[in-house]
């Protein structure tokens, strides 16, 4: 446990960046916004990360990998909301229970599904979240930050790509039987 009696910095505060000079107050809408998608990116990510464990079946292997996959490209896109936040002067958020609750997004429960429902829940959580990261790329570029426009542009590119790919799994055309052998 940490010796320290009193906190650097307030989660929630924002110190002005000398070196990126977006004035406090837009900085504050920005950090917000980031710390938003920080969460929903994390939320996703365990959840994400849960189906990668317990998937099963004929596709076990191929999904097996592609979740994993999936997962470390929302960890290292969280990284960087994080680092973006911490660049503009404000504290990124963690923990788990801060995830959730400051994440506009819901996870499924804790059961284990299906794998199809299991993937239906994941697309639904990547549209939500391609939703949001939309809205916070018009905030940055209203507000006249640019490279964080850019950084969102970049994560919501492979929010996209990976909704799109979770689309082609759910697909009804497959290889593999889907009725039982007589």
């Amino acid at each position: 446990m940490s010796t320290q009696k009193h906190a650097r910095q307030q989660y929630g505060d924002v110190h002005e960046s000398e070196a990126i000079r977006i004035p406090e107050e837009k900085a504050e809408q920005l950090v917000d916004a980031l710390n938003t998608d920080l969460a929903a990116t994390y939320v996703l990510y365990h959840q994400v990360k849960k189906h990668h464990w317990v998937v099963e079946g004929a596709e076990f292997r191929d999904l097996h990998l592609y979740l994993d996959e999936v997962a470390a490209d929302l960890e290292e896109g969280a990284d960087l909301l994080a680092e973006r936040a911490q660049a503009l002067g404000g504290v990124p958020l963690s923990g788990g229970a801060n995830f959730e609750e400051h994440a506009p997004v819901t996870p499924e429960g804790k059961d284990v599904y299906d794998i199809r429902t299991s993937l239906e829940n994941d697309l639904e959580m990547f549209g939500d979240i391609t939703e949001t990261l939309r809205e916070h790329i018009q905030l940055a570029n209203n507000l006249g930050d640019y490279n964080t426009e850019e950084l969102l542009r970049d994560i919501l590119a492979d929010v996209e790509e990976h909704g799109h790919h979770l689309e082609h799994y759910l697909e009804d055309d497959t290889l593999v039987s889907q009725g039982t052998l007589e």
